[in-house]
């Protein structure tokens, strides 16, 4: 098990804002668990504890917003990203990550800015089946080596405007379906050792904490206010990918 207190001081602010994410914040804010927790391990390894944690959450989130969801958007994001998972459990390993967090970072701030400077008008074509299906995609490939599917997919979703609910319900269902299927490659792969597992047990009563909290935060607060918030944490975390992976490839 880790024992190293640095790493706890990232790790554990790093799984309350995941379950925030997921309990209401919605999935941007969760991209920047696996880069607080980068600053301490590897990003491999940083992956593979918050793993199991991340499922421990889907199911907290599933019986919270149960009935919450949109279905005709879930038809087409959750195949597609099955099809992403398959296709980066083939490349894990093989591509670095840094490329991955500049990949991901770039189509998050990228997608922000175009909404905040042109006031949404790429939307109906972003909420569009084909967009859904590319996005869906990329979130499946991306969150399979960095936990960081929630960007690519909220391009689409957000474009969609769904009641605040229901968006959060989707995108927790959309992860709960991907992350279960996503414990097969880590665990053929070998990505799963005690070291890792017995880290994670430690921060697992960390999960339901993190998702109540976001579930609260949702209740109380005004649905502008919560697309506002995403938005701005997509930015941020966009942000925080891109610089990471930035000075990481040019540190090479």
């Amino acid at each position: 098990m880790i024992t190293d207190p640095l790493f706890y001081l990232a790790a554990v602010p790093a799984v309350l804002l995941y379950g925030m994410a997921k309990g209401g914040l919605g999935g941007a804010a969760g991209a920047l668990a696996v880069p607080l927790m980068t600053l301490t391990i590897d990003p491999l390894t940083a992956a593979a504890i918050l793993l199991p944690i991340i499922c421990v959450m889907d199911i907290h989130v599933i019986m919270l917003y149960r009935g919450d969801f949109d279905r005709p958007s879930l038809k087409i994001v959750v195949p597609a990203a099955l099809i992403g998972v398959l296709i980066g459990s083939f490349m894990m390993g093989t591509l670095p990550t840094d490329y991955l967090r500049i990949l991901v970072g770039g189509i998050a701030v990228a997608f922000c800015l175009q909404f905040w400077l042109f006031k949404g008008a790429s939307d109906e074509f972003l909420a569009r089946d084909g967009s859904g299906y590319f996005w869906g995609v990329i979130a499946g490939f991306t969150s399979t080596h960095i936990h960081a599917g929630g960007p690519p997919v909220s391009v689409y979703l957000l474009s969609k405007k769904l009641d605040k609910l229901t968006l959060v319900g989707t995108l927790g269902i959309f992860f709960a379906v991907l992350n279960f299927v996503k414990l097969v490659p880590y665990t053929y792969l070998g990505q799963f050792d005690s070291s890792s597992l017995l880290t994670a047990l430690v921060l697992l009563p960390l999960a339901p904490v993190g998702v109540r909290l976001g579930y609260w935060l949702i209740r109380k607060l005004d649905p502008s206010v919560i697309y506002r918030a995403i938005y701005v944490l997509l930015f941020v975390s966009g942000a925080k990918l891109l610089y990471d992976g930035g000075v990481a490839t040019l540190a090479t």
